[in-house]
């Protein structure tokens, strides 16, 4: 079966939510670090209808990816990104980045940013980002994640 990129629906929101944890614990992280994580990884209808949520699937949903738009003109957010882990290295980040760039530059973004995972950040930088600073992590006080950028074009 091929594989099909499309929006999401907002009665996936629970699949999202498993898939987003699943991804990020197979980053090493323990169940407590993952329990603190939980309400900043937890899709809701209310974070679907701010960012454009888009899905993999072949046999199910197998990743996910959202892009929002933030306050600054021209400038777009990546707020998920996220494929299973035992579906990983078989082009399906591939497909959705490529789904999330084709959207931004529909809608006329020239740069993306998002606070990327420290385990992440090699993926993102093959994807052309750079590092531009520190941002606090959402979940865990005291901890400080890289910021990254994209210019589009």
């Amino acid at each position: 079966m091929d594989m099909t990129i499309r929006r999401a629906r907002l009665d996936e929101a629970d699949l999202l939510t498993g898939l987003s944890m699943r991804s990020k614990q197979s980053n090493g992280y323990d169940d407590q670090f993952m329990n603190t994580c939980l309400e900043e990884l937890t899709v809701t209808p209310e974070r679907m209808a701010q960012g454009e949520y888009w899905v993999a699937e072949r046999d199910g949903i197998c990743g996910c990816v959202c892009l929002g738009t933030n306050n600054e003109p021209g400038s777009g957010e990546v707020h998920a990104f996220f494929i299973e882990p035992e579906k990983r290295r078989q082009g399906i980040g591939k497909m959705l980045w490529n789904k999330l760039l084709a959207r931004a530059e529909e809608l006329g973004l020239t740069q993306l940013h998002l606070d990327a995972d420290p385990i992440a950040v090699p993926f993102y930088k093959k994807l052309g980002f750079e590092t531009i600073s520190n941002s606090p992590s959402g979940s865990i006080p005291g901890r400080f994640i890289p910021r990254m950028r994209l210019i589009i074009g």
